[in-house]
This record gives structure tokens, sequence and C-alpha cells, in this order.
């Protein structure tokens, strides 16, 4: 090992090197070890090699150009895993410098073969007091051979980027782009019992007690949550064990505490010693027992108060273990999803016209109730399942290589997204309507009235059409069914109009529409890709994966359609009371409907003596046209490119029901972000600009799959561009031309 390029210094020689070149894991390891604590023997890859690997490979231009599309603390989670993926990517496929191939060549080759390797992140920055990495940067354990030890390094390298590791560095304010990674490896120790011990408890500083959990086998399996840990509370001052708990483990639970008193005390004496040499109260991973027990790992405590607080608990929640994952999976596929759809169709299918007073206050309380538990069950679990996707991209990304990063959404096609059985009704039902020119003159006749009066009686002479009245019968099963959803504050079941207008613009366009775009290979194919790249003793482990990702793929979409459904019930029993009140001289005005007067409308309704009253709703301002700082607009508009190809339209905001029903086909359609409740207005665009950013949200979904160019996480959109706005959409480089494209401009010339 050359000394004047020191890229890896043995752990037993690194107590006395700088934080900055081996990070804080490894520094602390070598302190325990010259302090005379034992530890596995291993490695430091130095934050020196990583430089030369970023450099050599020119990976700064690569992070440079991902992170800056838009400042960081304006990009949304989404959009900063996409650029997370796409640098991992980067970082996957580029080689490790020679020299470092050969030097842990070397390592590797001086060891005893059978050794199996853990390669771990110590980055500078990571777990200082007040600043705890833990679970943001990524591990590999049971590695053998140096081949799979630099495929591990370059793995915890690129981890430096990951999208909860960038937010956790937003979040304390911390520049990104100054961030190095060293690495730990370090052979493994194959003990019958693991864990972590607390000098503190976390959760009780003020406590004089120290806690310790152990788990039979690898420490990992108890930091991944994959197995339920025994649980000891000690006393600080005597090591007393003031209370166990066994852990839960099904067949394999025991009645027999893993730990020993002997045990205890050899671990309550180290933590007390490892306090003593750093000064403050460990966290510490440890394995095996008695004289053989080793340290993994030591860290200040995160949880305990400090003065830089920060939310990296909600981070980690976005991206849950394995095992929380399935988990997750199977509560919201087989318990939650049912309940909700259950609890939607019960509030559907109640009499409210049949209520009286009394009972339809009571209705408005409940079904506001049921909204908020629904929407704190959205953000608790329902959010964190879509890291299944996730999960998915960044195992298939680390085995496969592809050149596309994207290449895994492939194994994701053809799910049944209830917007996409949705859409598949109306463009059968706009189908039908195409086949019938009496029908088509109909409705032509119907959608060019103005008043809702003269609608009705076009409507009516439609229904006397061969065909009519079934035609009109399909609508309102429709409207009343897969329809009855809320699109920014208003139900889209009672918008006949809408619909109407929307069939009749799908029967009238032309059939030569973009294909769905033909992803890399069959999702067979790509299955076997993966079941290749992974091998054989680990296919059961990639199905899983696979069948998370599916159920998150689907359920993460379904949701939003689901829960508009819940607020859109809320809305029908809140317009059935606000009309009473109206009819009994009680409201004057005209008022929003939203879920939030629910309470003053419900007591109004129970206390039929109160005067005439107001209600203090804000209502919803209507949307008028936006005017640039000094009404200069810009000629480009950048953003992430979220769907490939080139496409030229005139703009149409949507920010609103009134708006779906104005757009027409080949417009291009900018908004806020696509959801799921305005999907069928997608393959009428020719193009889709988005506030929102991100290559997994659903505009970005429904774009790929139909062909359809989409950029989107353009900042200030919506005041950027006005309705008739003659719009160039690059999918492939995430650029927006506003005015004539160039080639036009210069043919004019």
């Amino acid at each position: 090992m050359d000394s004047g390029n020191p890229w890896l210094i043995p752990l037993r020689e690194a107590a006395a090197s700088p934080l900055e070149l081996i990070g804080g894991k490894a520094l602390r390891l070598a302190q325990l070890v010259r302090a005379g604590f034992r530890a596995p023997d291993g490695f430091c890859v130095t934050t020196d090699a990583y430089r030369s690997f970023v450099e050599r490979n020119r990976l700064t231009s690569t992070i440079q150009m991902e992170l800056g599309r838009k400042p960081l603390d304006e990009m949304r989670w989404e959009e900063i895993w996409d650029a997370a993926l796409r640098i991992r990517s980067a970082f996957l496929a580029a080689p490790v410098p020679p020299e470092l191939v050969g030097d842990i060549a070397r390592e590797i080759a001086a060891s005893d073969p059978e050794v199996r390797w853990a390669v771990r992140s110590s980055a500078p920055a990571e777990d200082a007091e007040g600043r705890s990495f833990a679970g943001l940067h990524e591990s590999r354990v049971e590695l053998m051979g140096s081949e799979s030890v630099l495929d591990a390094v370059r793995v915890v390298w690129a981890s430096l980027w990951s999208d909860a590791a960038l937010l956790y560095r937003r979040e304390l304010a911390l520049d990104p782009t100054s961030s190095a990674m060293a690495v730990v490896v370090q052979g493994m120790i194959h003990a019958d019992c693991s864990g972590v011990a607390f000098a503190r408890d976390p959760l009780r500083a003020e406590a004089d007690r120290a806690i310790v959990e152990a788990v039979p086998g690898p420490c990992s399996d108890l930091v991944d949550g994959r197995i339920d840990p025994d649980r000891w509370t000690l006393s600080r001052p005597s090591g007393v064990v003031l209370e166990w708990r066994p852990g839960d483990r099904g067949a394999e639970s025991s009645p027999v505490p893993l730990l020993q008193p002997a045990d205890l005390s050899i671990l309550m004496r180290t933590l007390l010693d490892v306090e003593a040499l750093f000064g403050w109260p460990p966290d510490i991973e440890w394995t095996d027992r008695h004289d053989n027990l080793a340290l993994l790992q030591a860290r200040p405590i995160s949880s305990l108060p400090s003065a830089e607080e920060d939310t990296r608990a909600w981070y980690l929640s976005l991206r849950p273990g394995a095992a929380e994952l399935a988990r997750l999976c199977d509560r919201v596929e087989h318990e939650l999803i049912p309940q909700l759809s259950r609890e939607i169709e019960g509030l559907a299918g109640k009499d409210l016209e049949g209520c009286n007073d009394v009972e339809l206050a009571d209705e408005i309380d409940g079904r506001r109730g049921a909204l908020s538990r629904w929407r704190g069950i959205y953000w608790d679990e329902f959010i964190p399942l879509a890291h299944g996707v996730r999960q998915l991209g960044s195992y298939y990304d680390e085995a496969v290589r592809p050149r596309d990063p994207y290449e895994f959404v492939g194994l994701l096609k053809h799910a049944p997204l209830a917007a996409s059985v949705r859409n598949e009704r109306i463009v059968a039902l706009a189908g039908r309507l195409r086949e019938s020119a009496a029908l088509r003159r109909g409705i032509a006749d119907a959608v060019g009235r103005e008043s809702e009066v003269e609608q009705r009686a076009a409507l009516e002479r439609l229904a006397q059409l061969p065909g009519g009245r079934e035609f009109i019968e399909a609508c309102h099963e429709l409207l009343h069914g897969v329809m009855d959803v809320c699109y920014e504050g208003e139900r889209l079941s009672g918008r006949l109009d809408f619909l109407v207008r929307l069939l009749l613009t799908l029967a009238e366009r032309d059939r030569g529409e973009p294909a769905a775009v033909d992803d890399a290979g069959s999702v067979h194919e790509l299955e076997q890709r993966l079941l290749a790249a992974v091998g054989s003793a680990r296919h059961d482990e990639a199905r899983e994966v696979l069948r998370i990702a599916r159920v998150s793929w689907r359920l993460r979409d379904d949701d939003n359609l689901l829960l508009s459904r819940i607020e859109s019930q809320v809305l029908r029993a809140l317009s059935l009371g606000l009309e009473r009140l109206r009819i009994a001289g009680r409201l004057g005005g005209e008022i929003a409907l939203d879920a939030e007067i629910a309470p003053i409308v419900a007591t109004a309704l129970r206390e039929p003596s109160q005067e005439r009253m107001a209600i203090a709703a804000r209502a919803r301002p209507k949307a008028e046209p936006s005017e640039a700082a000094g009404g200069v607009y810009p000629r480009q508009l950048i953003g992430q490119p979220a769907g490939p190809g080139l496409a030229t339209g005139r703009a149409r905001r949507v920010r609103g029901a009134e708006d779906l029903g104005r757009f027409q086909a080949g417009e291009v359609l900018v908004c806020d972000a696509i959801q799921p409740t305005m999907t069928q207005l997608v393959p009428l665009a020719s193009a889709i600009v988005e506030r929102r950013g991100g290559m997994l949200i659903h505009g970005a979904i429904i774009a790929r799959e139909l062909g359809i160019p989409c950029v989107n996480g353009v900042s200030g959109l919506v005041d950027r561009v006005r309705d008739g706005d003659l719009l160039t959409v690059d999918g492939g480089l995430g650029i927006v031309t506003v005015g004539p494209p160039d080639f036009d401009l210069e043919s004019k010339r």
C-alpha cells in the first residue's frame, strides 16, 4: 500500500487519521481498537479514494446537472429521489480506479478466504453529535471476494447522494456538493447473539438508566427490523435489571432471555467505558458474548435532546426497511384498502334525503371524521408504501446495471390501476358515440347550449334518439360510480356537461394517436433479466421485492381516488345541509363547499331556533389570467425530463373543474400536477407540463404509457404560462419553449 497515496488505511493504524480523511465511523472504531476494545479487523477506504473516483469519471458534472435544475430547497421529495436514482446509476456504471482495485484485491487476498465482509459508510459528517445519519447511507454484509466488495464500495459512495441523505442535508443546511464519503470494510464475526445498547434511554434522557437489545444471529436483523429483539432496561449506577421484555419472534420466541446477567454486566461496563472514552453517552452495535464481545460501531445517541432538532425520523419513514415494507404492503392491500372501499360504498348508498336535520348533522360529522381519519392513515401508511416502487428501482439498477435507470418501470406495466379502468370505460363509451352520427349531433347540440335549462332540454331530445337513453344512463352510471370524486373541491358526479363534452371530443378526434411506449423488453424478459442478475440463491428475495413494488404501484395510485371519493361523500352531505338552511331562510350568499365548514353546518342543523347565520367560509378564488413580472414572459422553462418526445401545442392551464371541461384535443396540459381524478384528459393532450416533479408521479407514468412528451418540476409554472401560449415540450431534455420553435423563427427571417 502506497503511503503517499493513502486510499486504504488499516483500522488498527487509523486512530490518528483526520476525520475528513476516514470519517466518523472509521475514526471511532480505530480509537476503540487503540483503547483496547475488541472490534472486527478491517480497513478504511478514504475520502481521497472517493474524490479520485468522482474526478476520473467526471461525476461532478452529473451531480451538478441533477441538483442544478432548481435549488435543493425547492425540490420535492419525488424530484430529489429521481435525481438520486440517476446519480446512483452513474456511480454504479463508473469504473473504480485500477490502483484501488489492486489495493482492495491485495487486502482481501491476504485474509482468510472464508471471511465474509461488511462494507459500511463513514462520511465525515456522519453520526456527529446532533447530526445522526443512521440509516440514511447504504451498507452491505455477507460479501465474499474483492469484486463484491468493490461493488459494495460503489454502492456506499453513491448513497452519499440518496434521497434521504439529500433531504437530511437540506434540513441541516449542509452543502451536499462539499460532501465526501469514506468506507469501512471489516471482516464479519458470526456469533449466536448480537444487538444494540444505549448508555441512556433514548426516549427518557433524564432517567438514569441504560437500554440493551439483543437478537439471535447478526445485528443487521435487528437494525433492519427483521427480528423483534429482547429488551432490557438497566440501572446506570448499579447495572441492576429494572425490566426485561422478550422479543416476539413467533414460533422461535423463548421464555428464556437471550442474555444472562454476566452478559448484561459486561455490556453495562462497556457502555460506561465507551462513554468515558468519548465524553458522550453512546449508542453501540455489538456482537458475541463474554470476553469475545466485539463492538461494530459507536456513536452519540441521536435522539437525546440537542440544540439542533431535525426531522430525520420522517425521512426514514419514507423508506421503510424490507421487513416493515412487507408488513405495510400486506396491511394496506388486505386490510386498509378493503376497509376504505367498504366505507365508501356504505356512505354512497346512504339515503341522505330521508334523514331529518339532526340525522343529517350526524352524517356530516361522521363523514368529516372519516375523511380526517383516512387522511391520517394516508400520511402514516399509504405514503410510506410508495417506497415499494423505489425499493425495486434501487434493487433492479444495482443488480442489472441497465443503461436506462428507469428500465425497472417496465416490470410494473399492466397493473390494474383504478384510474386506468375508469379511463377504459370512458373510452369505450366514446366509442359507442363514435358509431352513431345522430348521437354525436345530439351531444354537440347539448354541449353548445349555455344555460342549464337549454342543456337539459337538449339531453331530453337526445334521450329520444335510438340508443340515446341507454347512452345517458351509462353516463350517469359513470358519474355516480367511478367518477364520484372531488377535483379541486368540486364533485364531478354532478358534471354531466363535462362528461358528455369529454366523450364528444374523444369520439370526434383522429384515431391516429401516439402508441403506448414499448419499454425495453416484455415484463417476462425483464423479470428473467433481474433473476439472472441476482442469482438463484436470491430468487425468493427478488420476487418479494417485485410483489411489494407491484402492490405499491397499484395501491399508491388507487388510494388517491378512494380518498377523493370519501371527500365527495362529505361534500354530498354538506351540500344537502346548506340547501336546507338556505330554504329555511337561515343562510345567505354563496358558500364554497369545503369540508372545513362541516362543524358549523352540523351545529346549525341541530339548532333550528338559531337566527339567520353567515358561514365564514373562504370561497375559492376564481383563477384569473396570471401576469409575469413586468409583463415579460420567459422564453424557456427548465424542468425534469419525465416523458420522452417532442410536441408543440397551445397551452391550457387546468386549475379547477371548469378547466377540465374547456380542455381541447391537441392542447398542452399545464397544471400543478396530474391527479388520478383528472387523467381522463391525458389522452387528449399533445404534451404535459407540471409544476410538481418526479418520474414516478402519476402524470409522468401516464405520459410514458401513452407516448406523450412530459416535462415536470417547473417552478412557478402556472404564473409563467398563459392559456393559448404556443409551447414546444421536449420531454427528453426537460425544456419547454414558449412561443414559436427556434426553427420557425429562423424561417421567418
